[in-house]
């Protein structure tokens, strides 16, 4: 598939420490996503945005608060900065442009999705954006919200199969997920069908 610069985005999700291995919701082989992403951050003409849970060391999802997920991710902390393996040079130009999108900032909400309480819809239409390539972690959690939230928002929608790892607190649950996407008119692909033109002058 012809990547177009113009139009075309990739969505890295949640590849953060506490979501790799060693980290405190580790998801087997996390850390397999990196290179992947990387192979595709080294297209600077491909706009790149990154998400981020930034949790309040308080956040209703851990299970010191009822929740039902160990503390993860809090804002800060060494746990929710992505991995170092991750092309750290474009993350900072990301941080530094505002394209890396924080969500479940507020105590009191979830949110898997990339798209949920920030401004992620608006952010991509304003640079003319149609289709999104999402990869990162999890596949059963926020790849699959932000990949169907982005789907409602009206993107089409490509799920780098090769980019993406699942939690699997049941089994088969990843699987699943994927199921669920496609159904939803989310299209599955793998990161080498991608085809890049050489970069032009003021490539983003």
């Amino acid at each position: 598939m012809k990547v177009d610069p113009n139009a075309d985005a990739l969505v890295l999700v949640d590849v953060q420490n506490d979501f790799c291995p060693g980290g405190a919701l580790a998801v087997p082989e996390g850390d397999r996503v990196v290179p992947v992403l990387n192979a595709l951050l080294r297209h600077r003409e491909l706009l790149a945005i990154a998400t981020r849970d930034w949790h309040p060391p308080d956040h209703s999802s851990f299970a010191t608060q009822g929740g039902p997920w160990p503390v993860h991710c809090v804002a800060g902390t060494p746990g929710a900065d992505f991995h170092p393996g991750l092309d750290r040079e474009r993350i900072a130009h990301l941080v530094a442009i505002g394209s890396t999108v924080s969500k479940a900032t507020a105590r009191d909400q979830e949110a898997y999705s990339g798209f949920q309480g920030t401004d992620l819809a608006a952010y991509l239409r304003r640079h003319g954006i149609r289709r999104l390539f999402i990869g990162g972690l999890a596949t059963d959690y926020c790849v699959k919200a932000t990949a169907l939230d982005a789907h409602k928002e009206g993107f089409e929608v490509f799920l780098l199969t090769d980019a993406i790892r699942a939690v699997n607190v049941q089994p088969g649950d990843g699987d699943r997920a994927i199921a669920e996407m496609q159904a939803a008119g989310v299209i599955p692909l793998k990161s080498t069908d991608l085809e890049f033109s050489a970069p032009q002058p003021g490539a983003r």
